[in-house]
């Protein structure tokens, strides 16, 4: 038996939920595909917070962040939930730091996004609980903030029911043919035909269109972030203390206290390489050891006992740049990855992500984010996973 859809979806966390809604929302049939439980620990879209900041590398990153938080705006007022926290953010740069103060300046200043530069007196000051290193700086933006991860997935894949997409969970799906204009999805259950495929797979990307002959290239580590009790909760509330994210490496990033009265942080990249499939769940002790020294030297009183901690998955693209395109030979099949740092343009992805599927561009650069490029497509190109 044979099914039909306009569109289908192919895995349902952060950035499948939102393209299923947005999907829907244009009043087509849509069929989203989750091979798990909705909402499940497996991937890179459960836990509390995710953080949102305009800083970037590039003014092309920048400009895309300033559409991101329109796009969260209308969320929160579509799904009646407001979805952002405003704390404000330090990008934390030790003396001769490894990525470079001036990349984040320049892009946010060709941009016209307000900040400040401050040394470590001035960030002391400010914030007693922050100790920079002698000669460090940071660049402060005010209106970062925090996103709820498990919260946002929730609301999305309400909302996209209730515009008529249809959620299939612990449902794998993958694609089998594309071609003259039209896509077939294979799932136990057996085959849906529809004009177009989403793959919002994430660690599972390959695994989803590996019956095309097309193997993307990407590496899936397993991260993880702890939970900290603080010796006094009030001293890191988001009134007190920022996000933040040390610029070096090894990179470390953090929240105040936020659903709850624990601090949270964890290492950019600092995970073993693994797969979707044989990932396992408990911590890296080395990892949190390291995390722990970072926290307490940088943060005084921010990292006591430890309270709980959590794993989940970054599926890397080489340059670390995210993929929002479609495959070059089969243009029916468009991919969506969020290499790692994707989740604060969530719904800036379910937007991009329909234009492409449904109307083949978008009104958004994503020039950078094509499979074509050579970070995708040539074998000998350097890994570079700092930004």
């Amino acid at each position: 038996m044979t099914e039909t859809a306009d569109v289908a979806v192919i895995g349902l966390g952060a950035l499948g939920s939102a393209t299923a809604y947005r999907l829907a929302g244009r009043g087509l049939k849509v069929v989203g595909f989750e091979q798990f439980a909705l909402g499940h620990n497996r991937g890179a879209s459960h836990d509390t917070s995710r953080i949102l900041r305009r800083s970037y590398h590039t003014p092309g990153y920048v400009r895309l962040a300033g559409e991101a938080y329109d796009d969260w705006a209308e969320l929160s007022a579509a799904v009646g939930e407001p979805l952002v926290t405003v704390t404000g953010g330090l990008d934390l740069f030790p003396p001769d730091p490894a990525i470079p103060m001036a990349d984040y300046v320049a892009s946010l200043a060709a941009c016209s996004v307000p900040y400040e530069v401050l040394d470590d007196q001035q960030v002391l000051d400010r914030w007693p609980r922050v100790r920079l290193p002698d000669g460090g700086r940071a660049l402060f933006q005010a209106d970062t903030g925090i996103v709820h991860a498990a919260r946002t997935v929730a609301a999305l894949q309400r909302a996209a029911v209730a515009v008529g997409a249809e959620l299939r969970e612990e449902t794998r799906a993958r694609v089998c043919k594309a071609g003259g204009g039209g896509v077939e999805i294979e799932t136990a259950s057996g085959l849906l035909h529809c004009d177009r495929v989403v793959v919002t797979a994430d660690a599972w990307t390959n695994n989803a269109i590996e019956r095309l002959g097309v193997q993307l290239a990407l590496t899936v580590t397993q991260e993880q972030v702890s939970y900290f009790v603080p010796d006094d909760p009030e001293h890191f509330g988001p009134g007190q203390f920022p996000v933040w994210i040390w610029m070096d490496e090894p990179s470390f990033y953090g929240f105040p206290t936020y659903a709850g009265n624990l601090v949270k942080a964890g290492q950019d990249v600092g995970g073993r390489v693994t797969t979707g499939d044989t990932r396992g769940f408990e911590p890296d002790p080395a990892n949190l050891a390291q995390l722990a020294a970072f926290m307490r030297r940088t943060f005084p009183g921010s990292a006591g006992e430890v309270d709980h901690s959590v794993t989940c998955l970054y599926t890397l693209t080489p340059d670390r740049d995210f993929v929002m395109s479609p495959l070059p030979d089969h243009p029916e099949v468009v991919v969506g990855l969020g290499a790692g740092h994707g989740f604060k343009f969530t719904p800036t992805f379910g937007r991009i992500l329909t234009d492409l599927a449904v109307d083949g561009a978008t009104t958004s650069d994503v020039s950078a984010f094509g499979i074509d490029r050579p970070a995708m497509t040539d074998p000998d190109y350097p890994a570079s996973w700092l930004v």
